[in-house]
């Protein structure tokens, strides 16, 4: 009997989420580091399509790095990586489009597909989705060109409503093209962030292979549930928040300041963790808004 009072303490909580969230739109980032856990993974398609079929909106964008170097590697061509991007030759750029627009783009699509709901795979050449401009990094001043890796420059807006409308969960391979129809290599979150406050999206969530958010990584005690984006501006400003988690919070900042409501970073490697995180009070992962509000 327990055992049931608390499934129904757990359905009672979660309905006034999903009766404020349904017919809004969430944009996820699926990240290759969580595909390679199986159980996450079944974990995650199984809370795609709960929360499709109370209504939510859905557009999914993944990665997959872990896949593309292993790929590379049996082609025999180095993977190099400079300041966290991949090095993308034009023999590279052509695994990168195969790995992400065909064998992991299909898969999700097809689990997804299995479940009873309508998903639909496209990359940034698909209905001229993503226009690319090519993007430089630089080191003390220098300039340095890591080939075919872009910047997002326009998300194709209609087409992707056009989807949505139509009942589709599109699934977004982080490729993009530009004017002379080269193929560039743009990082899923940067993607995730740019389709999120192009569609206005109710939420932004980025599935990662941490907890989320700490003022000190080695201090689990510092952990952070929820910030405003003004005080994660200042985090980063003041070097609190660094390395590779430092581009995701920009992310994370770009969409709020662009018109998406919220976006929360959660552990991928938990089982329902989108459904912990969105449908419950106290969540799992770090959320930033706004303002205090």
């Amino acid at each position: 009997m327990k055992v049931l009072d608390q499934e129904v303490k757990v359905l009672i909580e979660a309905l006034p989420y999903i009766k404020k969230f349904a017919g809004k739109t969430f944009v996820i980032k699926f990240g290759g580091s969580i595909m390679k856990n199986k159980t996450a993974k079944d974990a995650f398609i199984k809370d795609i399509v709960l929360m499709k079929l109370i209504g939510v909106n859905l557009v999914i964008v993944h990665g997959g790095g872990p896949k593309i170097s292993e790929n590379l590697n049996a082609l025999g061509i180095e993977s190099n990586f400079i300041n966290g991007l991949r090095v993308t030759d034009e023999e590279t750029m052509k695994v990168v489009e195969m790995v992400l627009a065909g064998y992991i783009n299909k898969e999700i699509v097809f689990d997804i597909n299995s479940n009873g709901v309508k998903a639909i795979g496209i990359s940034g050449k698909d209905g001229g989705f993503i226009k690319a401009e090519k993007k430089y990094i630089y080191n003390n001043n220098e300039k340095i060109d890591i080939g075919f890796v872009g910047d997002v420059k326009e998300i194709n807006v209609d087409f992707l409503e056009d989807l949505i409308d139509k009942n589709y969960i599109p699934v977004i391979a982080p490729t993009g093209f530009d004017e002379e129809g080269n193929s560039y290599n743009i990082n899923a979150d940067y993607v995730a962030s740019s389709v999120s406050f192009a569609i206005k999206a109710e939420k932004l969530i980025l599935l990662t292979d941490v907890e989320g958010l700490y003022k000190d990584i080695s201090d689990k005690t510092t952990f952070i549930s929820q910030l405003t984006k003004n005080e994660a501006k200042t985090f980063i400003d003041d070097g609190i928040i660094n390395g590779g988690m430092r581009p995701k919070l920009e992310c994370c900042i770009s969409a709020i300041e662009n018109g998406t409501k919220s976006v929360h970073m959660i552990d991928g490697r938990k089982e329902h963790c989108l459904l912990l995180e969105i449908f419950t009070d106290k969540g799992i992962g770090t959320m930033i808004k706004e303002g205090e509000d």
